[in-house]
């Protein structure tokens, strides 16, 4: 099978950066000119020795900014298990290294503008869950890569890789155009990956979680919802849950994304901003959607865990109406008010759904290689859940199904005996249970700013009132995100994949629009007119009617403001500036 490089020496002079494969028995040094941006490949003998060497883990690609163009490095990494015999790794740390020796070419206004955009390709490295395998296919599930053909097994990473997967895609389109250099090029998965050794009845295995983030309609929770005109659903996820033992591997394969038809929920300042349905027509992307998921995943069955009630309603009723209108023997539906069904801590009642589903689960079954390497069972279909974010109730019904599967796998590898159960298993489940809770909390971070809610059942089995109050901390958290911070966030996204480019010719800056008067203007008040409120309870006048006459006075200026705000909600929130708007609903 192909491979990239593992390990690098960056040497770098005034006129080049050279990278050297330091893998043993590699004599190639990619050379990128700092002038031109050409990139060649030579050899280490031509290597200047006046450069200046630093050791890196990896290229994670160029990108132009408008100081011109940028390399990105990986300077640190972190072993998270070895999967098959080959190390998986975490990028932990990047260096942004500009071209240009200095940025005297640029205006004070150009200046600034690149110190934003260089944050904002910051503000997505630092998001934690970047994983890489430099000999190993970490965008591709056991089954499909045990379905591929020798053609397939000799292409570079790069070409072989599922491109729904590979979040430095668009970092790496200069080295991809040269399959000469595919070598240093390292696909780079954005997710959560968990790969843990455990002991049941003395006989150890390896339990491994793999959560790839698409990066096709990616973004952050309120401005990235539904799905786009070609069917990539928002906060589209793939989970592959792995067993290994003794030569054998079985996989079971989940998917979560928004609800795939035309739908938004723009912040507003409100705490629970109003799902909008668009009046245009769905059936195209939602068609391709499901296409797409029954070419990759086989039969679908949708479990659709929003409320039955209130504002999350119509979108159950619009989901339930477009999969009946499909008329797709392939795609089963089911509604499962969670909230309503788990109301005061019934979470008991969550087993309701998994043996609802159990006759299709068994149907659908996993991929399984046995000792002999014989393919004995494969995974014929999947489940698609989803609640408003795919994030919290979403991950709980997976990691309930999820068990159920791992349960008859590791009966049929002879771990379990017969009459054993997992959750009887205490440091077992222990594993099991923080491991999903770990895995809401990447995905949450990742989409929502936070973690995840309601891990506390997902770690223990039950809904604790501390878990309830953390849930409550979380919200808080989400609620200043998804307002205040989340349109710089959303344009880091749309930067990194390549969905906005710098141009090289001097435009209007996206960053120039100005907020107007009503942006500062009425906070200030607001906050003036409460605080004198305060001021004349506390100075109480001559007498109280006059106190009172004061209070009432400014109390009443400081709620008609708040009212006025809130009613003007869009225009204080902080909204995205690379992509227009309507590109995303």
């Amino acid at each position: 099978m192909a491979t990239a490089y593992e390990r690098f020496n960056l040497h770098t002079t005034l006129e080049k950066f050279y990278i050297e494969a330091c893998d043993e028995g590699a004599d190639a040094v990619l050379a990128i000119d700092r002038v031109s941006n050409e990139m060649t490949l030579t050899e280490k003998k031509d290597v200047p020795l006046s450069a200046v060497t630093r050791p890196i883990c990896g290229i994670m690609g160029t990108i132009r900014l408008v100081a011109g163009m940028y390399l990105i490095v990986i300077t640190k990494k972190k072993n998270v298990g070895n999967l098959l015999g080959h190390a998986v790794w975490k990028a932990v740390e990047f260096d942004v290294i500009s071209y240009k020796k200095t940025v005297l070419h640029l205006t004070e206004l150009q200046s600034q503008e690149n110190r934003t955009l260089l944050s904002m390709i910051n503000n997505v490295l630092n998001t934690d869950g970047f994983y890489f395998c430099t000999d190993y296919d970490l965008t591709h599930t056991l089954q499909r890569l045990a379905n591929t053909s020798h053609d397939f097994q000799e292409m570079s990473l790069l070409e072989r890789a599922d491109q729904r997967f590979v979040w430095n895609s668009n970092l790496l389109r200069e080295l991809a155009a040269q399959p000469e250099l595919h070598k240093f090029a390292l696909p780079v998965v954005h997710g959560f990956i968990v790969m843990k050794p455990c002991r049941i009845n003395g006989k150890i295995f390896e339990w491994i979680l793999i959560s790839r983030r698409s990066c096709f309609r990616a973004g952050v929770r309120y401005y990235i919802r539904g799905i786009d005109s070609e069917g990539h659903a928002a906060n589209f996820v793939e989970t592959e849950q792995i067993v290994l033992y003794e030569g054998a591997r079985a996989s079971f394969v989940q998917t979560r994304g928004s609800m795939p038809f035309f739908w938004s929920q723009r912040p507003n300042l409100r705490y629970k901003p109003q799902p909008l349905i668009s009046k245009t027509n769905h059936t195209d992307g939602f068609q391709r959607h499901f296409d797409s998921q029954v070419l990759i995943y086989g039969k679908q069955t949708i479990l659709n865990l929003v409320n039955q009630k209130g504002s999350e309603k119509p979108l159950e009723q619009a989901f339930a109406k477009m999969v009946s209108s499909m008329g797709n023997d392939m795609v089963k539906y089911l509604a499962f008010d969670f909230h309503k069904e788990c109301s005061r801590m019934r979470w008991e009642r969550l087993q309701i759904l998994v043996d609802a589903v159990a006759e299709t689960q068994d149907e659908y079954s996993y991929f399984m290689v046995n000792t002999e390497g014989k393919t004995v069972a494969l995974q014929k279909g999947t489940f698609r859940s989803n609640c408003m974010d795919c994030l919290d109730r979403t991950n709980v019904i997976q990691s309930l199904l999820a068990r159920r599967c791992l349960q008859s796998q590791l009966q049929r590898m002879g771990i379990l005996n017969v009459g054993q159960r997992i959750d009887e298993q205490a440091d077992f489940e222990k594993i099991y249970k923080n491991a999903w809770a770990d895995n809401a909390n990447a995905c949450a971070v990742q989409y929502a700013g936070t973690g995840a809610l309601k891990t506390d059942f997902t770690r223990t089995g039950k809904r604790t009132r501390w878990g309830l109050l953390m849930d409550g901390w979380n919200s808080m958290i989400r609620y200043y995100k998804n307002n205040f911070s989340d349109g710089f966030r959303q344009d880091s996204i749309d930067l990194f994949l390549g969905n906005y480019a710098v141009d090289e010719l001097d435009g209007p800056s996206p960053f120039g629009i100005q907020k107007d008067w009503k942006f500062l203007t009425l906070p200030i008040i607001m906050v003036v007119a409460f605080s004198m409120s305060i001021i004349c309870l506390l100075m109480a006048g001559d007498t109280w009617t006059e106190t009172l006459a004061y209070v009432m006075f400014w109390g009443v200026a400081g709620a008609v403001t708040a009212a006025i705000i809130l009613f003007n909600g869009q225009d204080f929130v902080d909204a995205p500036k690379l992509v227009q708007k309507e590109k995303m609903d």
